[in-house]
This record gives structure tokens, sequence and C-alpha cells, in this order.
């Protein structure tokens, strides 16, 4: 989780720096109203529409980070670190709905807190409402040639 929430933010920061840009780009230029401000980042500041348009924005970029990955190759960066694969735990293929419920329910990663109490199957809570498992592979399985 760390190497994930590492690049998370990496994304999240590039995401944000392109839409300060334009966001500047067009306010310097007079595509949008600069409000009386003489600086594009006191306005920004001092705007939540801006705001919250940049958090949105950084939002869909963190969320499709994760999405992206799960559903081509089962695996994130840091799952791949640690040889970990999504698998679908019914005969369906994971599908990007399911994909969507098990981001919902990690809960920001406390979802992966029950594995800690299901002694019995050591299913996170995303797991268990996406019917998906994750999987320590062998070194050999982790190889991405070998699918």
């Amino acid at each position: 989780m760390v190497y994930d929430t590492l690049v998370a933010v990496a994304v999240g920061m590039c995401a944000a720096m392109v839409m300060i840009v334009t966001i500047v780009i067009l306010l310097s230029n007079g595509v949008l109203d600069s409000s009386g401000f003489e600086n594009p980042s006191e306005l920004i500041q001092s705007s939540p529409g801006y705001q919250a348009l940049i958090q949105v924005w950084v939002g869909i970029w963190v969320v499709g980070f994760f999405l992206w990955f799960w559903r081509h190759g089962g695996q994130t960066i840091g799952m791949r670190a640690w040889r970990l694969r999504i698998f679908s735990t019914v005969e369906e293929p994971v599908t990007w709905k399911r994909l969507i419920i098990r981001l919902l329910a990690s809960l920001g990663g406390l979802g992966t807190l029950l594995v800690l109490f299901d002694i019995k199957h050591k299913q996170s809570l995303q797991d268990r409402l996406a019917k998906t498992e994750v999987v320590h592979l062998t070194k050999a399985a982790n190889d991405h040639k070998s699918w």
C-alpha cells in the first residue's frame, strides 16, 4: 500500500500541475475572467470553484490509476513489486463495475484491516464485496510474459 500511495501521490501531483498550468494560461490570456485579481495564483487560491475543479481532476486521475492497473493485469506497480495480483473468486471476469466496488469498499485502505479479523478466509472488505482475492505469486508467475 505504501508503494502504491507514493505512485498515486505522484500521479495526483502531475495531474494537479497540468490543471493549474491550464487554468493559469486561460486566465493570463483572458479566456477566463480574472475577477479583478492581478495574479492568477491568488484567484485560484481564493476560489472554491477552481479548488474543487483541481481536486476533482486529481481524484479522477488517482482513481483511474488504480482502476486501469487492476483491469489491465490485475496489479498496480506496488502490487507487482510484492508479487500480488487480483483474481476473481467467481467464474466471471473482473469487470469495471466490480473494480469500482472494490475501490470504494477499500475505504482508503481501512477495508484491508478486515484481513486481520477474518482468520478463515483472510479476505479484505473490498475483496469480499467485489468477489476478488489477492494472491501472492511466485517469481515465475509474476513475469508478465507468462500471462
